[in-house]
């Protein structure tokens, strides 16, 4: 980050740790990360955000670098509806009334419970894989043979095996899953060093079991949430401008045309061509003019 200061901002259930960049006055964009990645993944998205006049925030998701919780009773939830619910509480904290989401993964997620939950607060919307909000009451249906073998990662953490696992081998793990899930990225040690620090949040291992246990409802989620959860199981539209993007070289998921359906906001779609699931580290250029884009869709 160039020396930036960090910052730290209080909502009711955590300190979240972020970064800010651009004019204070700037429309605002929020940068959100996904599992198992951090806010470096949209350093080199940054500049052409600032430059088209954009006041870009990044934080770090709960269980991720610097952010904490604040209560020791606090759930270490990782179900979507608590990552909305944070995203949320970020924009309250800093009295950010509407602003541009985009995000991928665990990040993707949040942004569109935001925008689907609450589309005021939203003005355009970017999402890797487009709509990432999860049915749980169907997350038994089976997948394809394919599909179900990239999902490796989340069946081991369902057993007590995984969870020993990730807090044993978290770095090992996660620098696989980068290799895995991006094949055609050539990534360099220090850029999985930049980021590998945040995995030693002391809650990181059990946000990150939460999340893969609850979306398969194995797991009860944090009581304070189960409002939110009861909207998402109806799997609301997203009301909001937005552009879905798919990386053509995703080792994780399969093209998310489908979904279309899902925005009745204005929707666009998008593939990166080259690119697998980290699609701003992997494609910041792009990735940045998608935002852009999407803020221009929703004040025209």
């Amino acid at each position: 980050m160039g020396g930036l200061t960090l910052k730290r901002v209080e909502t009711d259930l955590l300190e979240i740790g972020y970064f800010e960049h651009g004019a204070a006055d700037g429309w605002p964009c929020i940068l959100n990360h996904g599992f198992p990645y951090d806010v470096h993944c949209y350093d080199e998205c940054i500049t052409p955000l600032v430059e088209a006049g954009a006041r870009v925030l990044t934080p770090y998701l709960r269980g991720y670098g610097p952010s904490r919780f604040l209560h020791d009773t606090t759930l270490r939830s990782g179900e979507q509806a608590a990552l909305g619910h944070d995203l949320l509480q970020f924009m309250n904290a800093l009295n950010i009334q509407q602003s541009v989401l985009a995000g991928f993964d665990w990040g993707g997620r949040a942004a569109c419970v935001v925008a689907a939950l609450w589309p005021e607060r939203v003005s355009a919307l970017v999402s890797g894989n487009s709509y990432n909000i999860q049915d749980i009451a169907n997350s038994m249906q089976p997948a394809s043979a394919e599909e179900e073998a990239s999902y490796w990662y989340q069946y081991y953490f369902h057993c007590e095996r995984g969870r020993a696992g990730l807090q044993q081998n978290r770095r090992q793990i996660a620098e696989l899953l980068w290799r895995m899930w991006s094949p055609t990225w050539a990534f360099t040690g220090e850029d999985f060093l930049r980021t590998a620090d945040a995995f030693d949040n002391p809650d990181f291992v059990d946000v990150v079991i939460h999340s893969y246990r609850h979306r398969y409802a194995l797991v009860d989620g944090d009581p304070a949430m189960l409002p939110i959860e009861r909207k998402l199981q109806a799997q609301p539209d997203i009301t909001v401008p937005t552009i879905g993007i798919d990386g053509e070289e995703n080792g994780v998921h399969l093209p998310t045309t489908h979904y279309a359906v899902k925005f009745r906001g204005g929707f666009e779609y998008r593939i990166f061509k080259d690119a697998g699931h980290n699609l701003p580290q992997e494609k910041p250029q792009q990735w940045a003019r998608a935002v852009i884009d999407a803020r221009e869709m929703s004040i025209t």
